[in-house]
């Protein structure tokens, strides 16, 4: 057999070569294409599902890969990533107040979505019940890659935005339950049994996924690592470790991540912004592999009988399903009708949809192709559909919020021996730093600003010294007063220099504070 099946002999140095050259140029083809669907809408998904797709049986590349499990376990893998890079950048203070609609869209609404499309199969397309119901679990699940991706770049409410990113974090455990009960040999257990199963597992896994967080950052805050560059593999490691041991505590894995990327992502670690820049790294990998691999599974002719049934379905979820499980869920918090409408076109699919078709396909449930077969049009179709829309919705409720202070990028470097830390604090574009003096920064004592880099010049400053944007500060801070520190110069970036009297928080701010009078 031509591509993949026709090797047989050992792998080689030769074979190592080839392997690393494709596995680079397909990298390299993926990176120009973020490039692309940034500049046209497009979601990257479906130009790194066309890869490979153009790489399969069916394309130029004509490889033939038809290994559903070894899909799912690589499957599984990005998704731990992602769900890791899309926790540490999960801030906290915006997403606690959205906790309680998040959790109810979690498991409400996935119950609510798999009833209402599962229906809609059964009866519009004549599935049998199994796989209806299997249909209507694997499609209620939002993509958190795709949620993180489209919702970052559109100005939305931090409660809009809060909601569904917490929702696309929290709801994958629900969906892999049910799918895995659902493609079982034998009847499909009660619902209130269904009920317990997801409640415990969704129990252990939150128990497990806080206390490795917690745990991972007091260690890293509390150990001096003998190389910056080891911060970012401890955070990732630890991360991961969160995953394996929910995952091993008969948990869900895919929270206890979510939830301890998410405390390593608020507890203001040492060198923060290469950490994060590490993590988005190795999600924009996981992501391109995924939806390659993805690609290369499909076999674009045998689809043709199953677009009709994929587009009616996902009309059934777009219209029906989704907008149903957001209003039923949210019934409870009064949450305004312009906010629901968004939430319910913001459901957006990616490649966990299709991962989860893998399940059926696995376990030998019959149709089970097929089934594999209409969630990979549905999610194609509806991606392309709702995710260049959501920010033209969003202006037409709108629901897009103006720019506000641009948040400081401050990294930290401890220096465990002195006793203290050095703060780097680059001043963006958007601060309301700009115009301060540093006199004015109101820092506590024990903290100060030792150095200023403007325009590639570095000089001491004086008290008097105005900031300006794309100034670059050096802050030497005592170990009691570093957080402080820290809060203060994150106040006066939101707030300016009036920030105390503003009540943004930051240590001795107001009119009668004590601070050192550089």
């Amino acid at each position: 057999m031509p591509g993949l099946a026709r090797r047989e002999q050992p792998l080689t140095v030769h074979h190592l070569n080839q392997l690393l050259l494709v596995c680079s140029l397909v990298l390299l083809v993926a990176v120009a294409a973020v490039r692309i669907s940034s500049r046209s809408g497009l979601p990257s998904l479906l130009v790194y599902l066309g890869i490979g797709i153009a790489m399969g049986q069916d394309g130029v590349g004509n490889v033939h890969f038809n290994n559903a499990e070894l899909t799912q376990v690589i499957g599984y893998a990005a998704l731990v990533v992602i769900l890791a890079e899309g926790g540490l950048g999960t801030k906290w203070k915006e997403i606690e107040p959205a906790l309680p609609a998040a959790t109810s869209l979690a498991l409400v609404g996935i119950a609510v979505s798999v009833g209402v499309t599962a229906t809609g199969a059964h009866y519009l397309i004549g599935l049998e019940w199994r796989q209806a119901l299997i249909i209507g679990a694997v499609v209620s699940s939002t993509d958190a890659a795709a949620v993180f991706s489209v919702l970052r770049k559109v100005p939305l409410p931090a409660r809009v935005t809060g909601v569904l990113e917490a929702e696309s974090g929290f709801n994958d455990a629900p969906v892999v339950i049910l799918v895995v009960a659902f493609s079982k040999a034998g009847p499909v257990e009660h619902w209130y049994v269904l009920l317990g199963e997801i409640t415990l597992e969704l129990a252990i896994g939150a128990a497990v996924g806080l206390a490795v967080g917690w745990l991972g950052s007091w260690g890293l805050r509390h150990v001096a690592l003998p190389a910056s560059g080891l911060y970012p593999i401890a955070v990732m490691a630890i991360a991961v470790t969160a995953y394996a041991a929910g995952a091993l505590a008969h948990g869900s894995g895919f929270l206890a991540v979510y939830l301890a990327a998410m405390m390593l992502g608020n507890a203001k670690l040492p060198h923060w912004p290469a950490t994060r820049g590490f993590a988005d790294g190795l999600g924009w990998i996981a992501q391109i592999g995924m939806f390659v691999l993805l690609g290369l599974l499909v076999t674009p002719h045998e689809m043709g009988d199953d677009i009709v049934p994929a587009l009616v379905i996902g009309l059934v979820l777009t219209m029906v399903a989704r907008p149903l499980s957001v209003v039923v869920s949210l019934l409870p918090f009064r949450v305004p009708w312009q906010e629901q409408t968004l939430m319910s076109w913001a459901g957006l699919r990616g490649a966990v949809p299709i991962i989860l078709a893998t399940i059926p396909m696995v376990s030998g449930i019959p149709e089970s192709r097929r089934i594999f077969n209409i969630v990979f049009v549905l999610v194609v179709v509806y991606t392309l559909v709702q995710g260049p829309t959501l920010p033209w919705l969003a202006r037409k409720l709108r629901l897009g919020e103006s720019e506000g202070a641009a948040d400081l990028g401050i990294e930290s470097a401890p220096l465990e021996r002195l006793r203290g830390h050095l703060l780097s604090v680059a001043i963006p574009k958007g601060s309301r730093m700009h115009g301060v003096e540093v006199a004015e920064l109101r820092m506590p004592s024990g903290a100060a600003v030792t150095l200023v880099v403007r325009d590639g010049t570095s000089f001491v400053p004086l008290p008097t010294t105005v900031l300006r944007r794309g100034d670059e500060l050096l802050v030497v801070a005592t170990d009691p007063v570093r957080d402080a520190a820290e809060r203060r110069l994150r106040a006066v970036g939101q707030g300016g220099k009036l920030a105390g009297w503003l009540g943004l928080a930051g240590n001795g701010d107001g009119p009668h504070s004590r601070h050192s009078g550089q």
